[in-house]
């Protein structure tokens, strides 16, 4: 048997702390794992493990080399496994999750090309506002916009997403007296109803650095970002919308960025997060690729 081999050895050996338990994991027989050991001890020179008649542990230098060994073995097993699977077409389930406006716009069309050039991968949708719970609910990514905060995930940076202070043109002719936030107190507003969300706008002046907030006057309120921008554009009053809901129509003109030295704060970005396995799927790090190679095609990104 190879030093890697005795390695393997060892480590099963510490995890059942018998020789017996390791001998009957690896279909060896106790004496035959004792011998390995002694020929892996005299190989180190030095003694790695305590052996009574009941009971095995690890010495203080095997404590050391099974926590060092260990990673190191499993980092070889993972490269051969990615090795193996790159070369092959990928395939298994993968499960998305991603908020249901801005996947519908953005991602409907790049996972329908995913899924044509990869068709041995089944892939599971989910388009939803509701904030799902990643890995007691099996997703192996979700598509997630906001202010990044420590979930235990992995995350990638999509792009900007950056929430917009905008109003019909029409509509802002009617109040030209808006040239502050807190101007704002005086002017209908549209928002947004859902995840309990605040008729409150957080502002900081994009210069000065002057920050502060205001409550929007609300006069018509929805759970759905598209009714929410219809509202808006009807001229029914002003509101805070994220910029792939409002791109197109800040272009054409239909919509107008009112106060536009006044950002939205916390700002807010488009990430992809997976949970945090040792090996991450082929299949999972081609549509992660896939996802920054379509964001950077964003209007607001290209211009």
């Amino acid at each position: 048997m190879d030093h890697i081999g005795r390695i393997s050895v060892f480590l099963e050996v510490v995890k059942h702390s018998s020789f017996i338990g390791a001998g009957r994991a690896l279909g060896m027989s106790g004496p035959a794992v004792s011998k390995q050991i002694q020929a892996l001890e005299t190989e180190l020179g030095v003694k790695l493990l305590l052996r009574t008649t009941r009971h095995v542990s690890t010495t203080d230098e095997g404590a050391q080399y099974f926590e060092r060994t260990q990673k190191a073995l499993g980092d070889i097993q993972e490269a051969a496994q990615e090795i193996q699977e790159s070369r092959e077409c990928p395939s298994g389930r993968l499960k998305i999750n991603a908020p249901m406006s801005f996947g519908v716009q953005y991602l409907s069309s790049p996972l329908a090309e995913f899924a044509r050039r990869y068709p041995d991968v089944d892939l599971e949708v989910d388009f939803s506002d509701r904030w799902v719970d990643v890995v007691n609910e099996g997703y192996d990514l979700v598509v997630r916009i906001g202010h990044l905060q420590d979930s235990g995930l992995i995350a990638r940076k999509l792009g900007e997403c950056p929430l917009i202070l905008c109003a019909a043109s029409k509509f802002a002719l009617r109040y030209p007296q808006v040239s502050h936030p807190q101007d704002l107190l005086r002017v209908p507003a549209v928002v947004y109803s859902r995840h309990g969300q605040m008729e409150e706008w957080k502002y900081q002046h994009h210069k000065s650095h002057e920050q502060g907030s205001v409550r929007l006057n609300r006069v018509f309120a929805s759970n759905s970002g598209e009714q929410q921008r219809a509202a808006i554009s009807a001229g029914v009053g002003v509101g805070v919308l994220p910029i792939f809901l409002v791109a197109d129509q800040l272009a054409s003109g239909e919509l107008i960025q009112l106060l536009p030295e006044y950002q939205t704060v916390p700002e807010r970005q488009i990430y992809a997060l997976y949970p945090p396995n040792k090996f991450l799927a082929t299949r999972v790090r081609l549509l992660l690729d896939w996802l920054l190679e379509c964001s950077a095609s964003y209007p607001w990104v290209t211009g």
